[in-house]
């Protein structure tokens, strides 16, 4: 098994096939360049894990070499060889981006110590990009999910405003997914390598609020004996989360007013004053022109954080995303409990987009978490929800007269997916998607009960 693939460029045709055969006996998969075109030519058509590279060649440059490699390809360590070594070129060559400089004649264990250093460290990097990339999946737009026309519309508005440093005041009722939406902001942003810091401001007194925001100084009040540095502080260069902003005090409502308006602030019982670069983002359940009207909101505050204002609808009203948010929510948790759990019953989809969840997407998530893991079956069923679900589900149960539960459910099943198909023109295609269906079950649902398309539509899609 290869140790690792190799560009080696030396224009020195005796060292160059030395150095080759000596890296091959080592067990790393060599290819060998005897001039700076040639080693162009073999990095763009196949980029190794690791470039060695002389610093003079006959028809080119060592550190233009690594210049190319280090614009086009990021990811492959250089290092550099010279028979001309000094303080000035290492210093050179490694802010020029070079992993290493090493001096001719080279002493075989330098030269392999120097190349297992360069892997390892490119291994790292790799495996940090790939825990970034499994963040971005958790937190980004692609746990946001949603076919909704109000979602498809805050996704473009997300887009839109994401890497740009507008202040941005998410609204929705508890549990629609404020916190989520921000991440997903952070991370879709020129700040996702910086900190994402998130305060519940409704958690705390304002005592201790101020403090959270700003820090303190030792010896500020009781119980400061050391400097304590403020989440504003922390997240200098990347975002802050504000959530509950509308429980803020008067007193720390003019506080946030100035590092809104001057990023600029001082720690409590300090006189330095902080500058810091921050994104802010904040949330808030409550209607705050509302709040302002009543006098518990400073009016020139809610100007200042209504630059751009992204409402969430409740789950109520947004049924559609009902089976996508249910089977999104279950593949997490079959995955993390290692549960062999496949779906949902027709029934129980029924029940979920017939509830009217006051706890919109986090309950939502709650209930599907709860039914994977108590669940006995490859598919979640009626008897698997809280029994609070489906004395909240607003549809009639079966009645004396021998109703079946399938029977009672047949009436609010047949209206949501008539919903679903007038909502895309009865085009079966895109409502079998969005019911999270296949298009042969929604056909037989559709002649089970009694729909028939009009017959002025033209659009089925089927």
């Amino acid at each position: 098994m290869s140790r690792g693939s190799l560009l080696l460029v030396d224009d020195d045709r005796h060292v160059l096939d030395s150095m080759a055969g000596w890296l091959r006996e080592q067990g790393y998969e060599v290819t060998a360049a005897a001039t700076y075109q040639q080693a162009l030519e073999e990095l763009d058509a196949q980029p190794p894990e690791l470039l060695l590279a002389d610093v003079r060649l006959q028809d080119g440059d060592g550190f233009d070499l690594l210049a190319h490699s280090r614009r086009k390809y990021p990811g492959v360590p250089v290092i550099l060889i010279t028979g001309y070594g000094t303080v000035e070129t290492g210093v050179e060559a490694i802010r020029a981006g070079a992993f290493d400089l090493l001096t001719k004649p080279l002493i075989d264990q330098e030269l392999e110590l120097s190349i297992e250093r360069a892997l390892s460290q490119r291994k790292v990097l790799e495996e940090n990009k790939h825990l970034k990339d499994q963040l971005d999946l958790r937190y980004g737009m692609e746990n946001v999910v949603g076919h909704d026309r109000r979602m498809q519309r805050i996704f473009d508005m997300i887009d839109s405003v994401a890497d740009t440093k507008a202040t941005i005041l998410i609204t929705g009722e508890s549990g629609t997914g404020k916190s989520m939406i921000a991440r997903a902001i952070h991370r879709r942003s020129g700040r996702r390598d910086r900190a994402f810091v998130e305060v519940a401001c409704g958690a705390l007194p304002e005592s201790l609020l101020e403090s959270e925001l700003f820090g303190h100084v030792a010896g500020a009040f009781t119980g400061a004996v050391s400097e304590k540095i403020g989440k504003f502080k922390q997240a200098d260069g990347g975002t802050i989360f504000l959530d509950e902003i509308s429980t803020a005090s008067p007193s720390m409502q003019v506080k946030m007013l100035r590092v809104l308006q001057e990023f600029e602030f001082e720690q409590v019982g300090g006189t330095k004053t902080f500058h810091v670069d921050t994104r802010v983002v904040l949330a808030t359940n409550e209607n705050l022109a509302q709040a302002v009207a009543a006098g518990r909101f400073r009016q020139d505050l809610y100007y200042r954080v209504n630059v751009i204002n992204i409402e969430l609808p409740p789950l109520r009203e947004r049924i559609t995303d009902i089976p996508l948010l249910a089977l999104h929510f279950l593949h997490e948790v079959r995955e993390d409990a290692n549960k062999d759990v496949t779906g949902f019953s027709d029934e129980a989809m029924a029940v979920l987009q017939h509830y009217s969840w006051p706890g919109n997407v986090r309950e939502l998530q709650n209930v599907v978490e709860r039914a994977v893991l108590l669940g006995k079956g490859p598919i979640i069923t009626v008897a698997d929800f809280p029994d609070h679900l489906l004395a909240g589900a607003s549809i009639q149960t079966p009645s004396a007269t021998g109703q079946t539960l399938k029977e009672a459910l047949a009436g609010p099943e047949r209206q949501i997916i008539l919903g679903v198909l007038r909502a895309n023109n009865w085009n079966r295609n895109v409502t079998a998607e969005s019911l999270g269906i296949n298009r042969t079950t929604l056909y037989k649902k559709m002649k089970r009960l009694g729909l028939e398309e009009p017959a002025d539509t033209s659009a089925a899609g089927f």
